[in-house]
């Protein structure tokens, strides 16, 4: 069962709307469905809040920290709260998924991803969920981390809201299903 769910992105106005940031949105969206609200809690390195869905705790994380120090503040709500590797879903940007679309993960590789790299070094495990938020490939010969600081073109941005939605929904079914069952039902979408 998972119970942490945290979104990756960058903090500041200069990357609110990049594509790295596709982890920070897909949590705000799930804290909107939730009805809770992110705040500012400087012993965990983030904005966080708990709820209850189904007479389970759960909590959300955005971590303070720059993208590539993500692993601090993940490591160190879940350790506070005991909350084992296998019981955190991370959200994050994923260039070999095609914008409009999520994919479910467990476990793997960091891929190249920064932020799930720190966080494997942190947790000591690879052996969380992942919903990758798809911002493709960067066009021409750009280099991806150019691309991952750039912002969504018009046609992008119009999908991305039904997209984050869909992908919250799904945790209902991962918190009463679990992640193996969700990720059947979400990567068939």
């Amino acid at each position: 069962m998972i119970k942490l769910f945290v979104g990756l992105g960058n903090p500041g106005t200069e990357y609110e709307d990049t594509r790295h940031n596709a982890g920070f949105w897909w949590i705000d969206q799930l804290a909107q469905q939730l009805k809770v609200q992110l705040q500012p809690d400087k012993n965990h390195h983030g904005w966080v809040a708990r709820t209850t869905l189904q007479g389970d705790t759960l909590w959300l994380l955005k971590p303070a920290t720059f993208m590539n120090l993500s692993g601090k503040a993940v490591a160190s709500l879940a350790r506070f709260y005991k909350i084992e590797p296998a019981h955190i879903m991370v959200v994050h940007d994923e260039l070999d998924v095609v914008p409009g679309e999520a994919k479910l993960k467990l476990g793997g590789s960091h891929a190249g991803h920064n932020g799930l790299r720190d966080i494997i070094a942190a947790a000591d495990s690879n052996e969380f969920v992942r919903v990758r938020v798809g911002i493709g490939r960067p066009p021409g010969r750009m280099d991806a981390a150019d691309f991952v600081l750039k912002n969504f073109s018009g046609d992008e941005r119009k999908e991305l809201p039904l997209l984050l939605a869909l992908s919250a929904d799904a945790v209902e079914e991962i918190v009463t299903k679990g992640a193996l069952e969700a990720m059947n039902a979400v990567n068939a979408r």
